[in-house]
């Protein structure tokens, strides 16, 4: 474990307090299941990579949606809890090579077996932010975090060609995700390029993709291609 937090540091001292408290021959039980803590140096949360820009997400999303409010600890823990399913629902790339089970591997997948961990959806106006029913507001609150994450994450995964620098076209093959904001949280289509079709510059502005037993044609501004797993 990973941390300058003075709360892991604070947890790693109270821990050892305990353990040193115990049997000798509790001790030498529990020695192999110890945690087993390395701090990073002070003010550098770069050392954590990945794992801690998920935190970042998490913070920079927490503050639009929540804001100046004040929640209940069940509305917090419920918001939380649907957050971490939107962020365990992102996709780690793609191994398969049977086109006919193109889903991609996701945190869900690895931790739950299934693609989709969150609660039942249902979907509530603005009006409703400041409800007594709880269950509304939290829900409404996940919803404020899911259009933040679309807007400010996963187009971090699909830059614009015209004003980034030149990258690569998409290829037949590769396996994408379909932008489509008609569905659900974390259900987009996920799918492989069957064709491309290249403006007058050779650059490509729209692809036929196949998703199961479907083909959509769709432009590459609606088009996410998924970072491809070594085996």
């Amino acid at each position: 474990m990973d941390s300058d937090s003075f709360h892991f540091k604070g947890g790693e001292r109270e821990l050892r307090d305990a353990y040193t408290a115990l049997q000798p021959e509790l001790q030498a039980q529990l020695a192999s299941q110890q945690i087993r803590f390395t701090f990073n140096p002070p003010n550098a949360p770069h050392f954590g990579g990945c794992w801690e820009r998920e935190i970042r997400s998490l913070k920079t999303a927490l503050q639009v949606t929540l804001g100046a409010q004040t929640v209940t600890e069940e509305v917090l823990r419920t918001v939380l809890i649907e957050i971490e399913g939107i962020l365990n629902a992102k996709p780690l790339g793609y191994i398969s090579s049977d086109i006919a089970d193109p889903d991609p591997v996701t945190p869900n997948i690895l931790l739950m077996g299934r693609r989709d961990a969150s609660l039942p959806q249902v979907t509530y106006q603005d009006s409703e932010l400041l409800s007594r029913r709880r269950w509304r507001h939290s829900q409404l609150l996940a919803d404020h975090f899911w259009r933040q994450f679309i807007r400010n994450y996963l187009p971090s995964l699909q830059t614009r060609q015209k004003w980034m620098s030149e990258t690569d076209n998409l290829q037949i093959g590769e396996t994408v995700m379909i932008v489509d904001p008609q569905l659900p949280r974390e259900l987009w289509p996920v799918g492989r390029i069957l064709q491309v079709f290249p403006g007058k510059d050779n650059r490509v502005r729209s692809a036929e993709i196949k998703v199961k037993d479907r083909t959509y044609l769709r432009p590459v501004t609606k088009i996410i291609c998924l970072p491809p797993l070594t085996e």
